[in-house]
C-alpha cells in the first residue's frame, strides 16, 4: 500500500464497520440481476469481511455474494465475516487453494448468470457495480473490467514480457489482446469462456498462479471481446495489512506472468488469433 492510500483506508475501514450488518445483507428490490464471487486465503480472512461489507453496501447491490473458501478453514472463520452471512451472502466451501476459485466454481454452478469477480484485499467504491453493470447493458456479449492490460508482442512475433504490457489509459474500448485485471472488477456474461475454463489439471500445470491469464486465452479462444469500461471510477482502496502475500510479487516482479503466458500461448497455439 501506499502511504498516500493510507488516510483513504482507513477512512473507508471506518465508515464500513460502522453499518449494521444485519441491514447490510438484507434483499431489496434494487439489487441488479448479477453473482458476485471472491476468494480468500488465510492471511487475509480477518480482512476480507472489509470487502464483503463494501460489496453488500453498493448502492445497487448484486443478487448474491458468494465467497469461496478452502475446506481447511471451516473452523477459522472470524466472527466478523460470519455474521454478515444472510439472504446475499454465503460462504462456500472447496478443495481448491489456487486464485482461479474465484470464478470456475461460480461458472459450474451458476452457467446462466453473470459473475462479477473482485478481488480480496480491496473495499470497493459504492457505485463501482452499477458501472459495471451499465456497460454490460450496451455490449451484453462482452466481458467488461474496469481495469486492463494489452498484451504486446515482439517483432519476431512472440509475447513481450508482462511488465512490457501497457496499462490501458482509455475507457470504453476494446482490442483482441486486452485483458481484464482482476482487482479492478470484471464482469462475465454467460458462455463468455471456452469450455476448457473447467480443466484444472490444465490451469494448474499452466498458470498456477495466474488466473487473469487463464481467462485471457479462454476468452480468447471462445471469441469474446474484453472491453475496459467506459467509466472505471476511482480505484478501490487497499486493506490496511493485505498486502504482506501478494501473487504480483511472483507474477509481476518476479515474471511469474510472463513464464504463465507463454506456456499458455504455446499450448494452445494462441499466436493464430493474430
Amino acid at each position: 500500500m501506499k502511504l498516500k492510500q493510507l488516510p483513504k483506508s482507513l477512512l473507508m475501514a471506518y465508515r464500513l464497520k460502522g453499518l449494521d450488518s444485519r441491514a447490510l445483507d438484507r434483499r431489496s428490490n434494487s439489487t441488479l440481476p448479477v453473482i458476485i464471487s471472491l476468494t480468500s486465503i488465510p492471511s487475509r480472512l480477518k480482512a476480507v469481511a472489509l470487502t464483503v461489507r463494501s460489496l453488500l453496501a453498493q448502492e445497487t447491490p448484486a443478487t448474491k455474494i458468494i465467497l469461496w473458501l478452502n475446506t481447511s478453514l471451516r473452523q477459522q472463520i472470524p466472527r466478523a465475516l460470519l455474521e454478515l452471512q444472510g439472504d446475499i451472502f454465503t460462504i462456500e466451501y472447496v478443495d481448491l487453494t489456487c486464485p482461479h476459485r474465484k470464478l470456475i466454481h461460480a461458472l459450474e454452478r451458476y452457467p446462466d448468470q453473470i459473475i462479477v469477480t473482485c478481488d480480496d484485499d480491496l473495499m470497493y467504491p459504492a457505485d463501482w457495480l452499477y458501472r459495471l453493470y451499465q456497460d454490460h447493458l450496451r455490449y451484453p456479449h462482452a466481458i467488461i473490467a474496469h481495469e486492463c492490460r494489452k498484451i504486446e508482442f515482439e517483432q519476431c512475433g512472440l509475447p513481450k514480457p508482462y511488465h512490457q504490457w501497457p496499462v490501458e489509459a482509455g475507457c470504453d474500448l476494446t482490442d483482441p489482446w486486452f485483458m481484464s485485471i482482476g482487482y479492478g472488477g470484471v464482469l462475465y456474461p454467460p458462455n463468455a469462456l471456452h469450455r476448457d475454463v473447467q480443466q484444472r489439471d490444465l490451469f494448474l500445470a499452466l498458470t498456477p498462479r495466474a488466473d487473469d491469464l487463464w481467462f485471457k486465452a479462454m476468452s480468447l479462444m471462445a471469441g469474446t471481446e474484453v472491453r475496459r469500461s467506459s467509466v472505471p471510477g476511482c480505484k478501490p482502496i487497499p486493506i490496511i495489512g493485505t498486502q504482506k502475500v501478494a501473487l504480483k510479487r511472483t507474477n509481476v516482479r518476479g515474471e511469474g506472468n510472463t513464464e504463465q503466458w507463454r506456456a499458455l500461448y504455446a499450448h494452445y497455439d494462441l499466436q493464430r488469433f493474430r
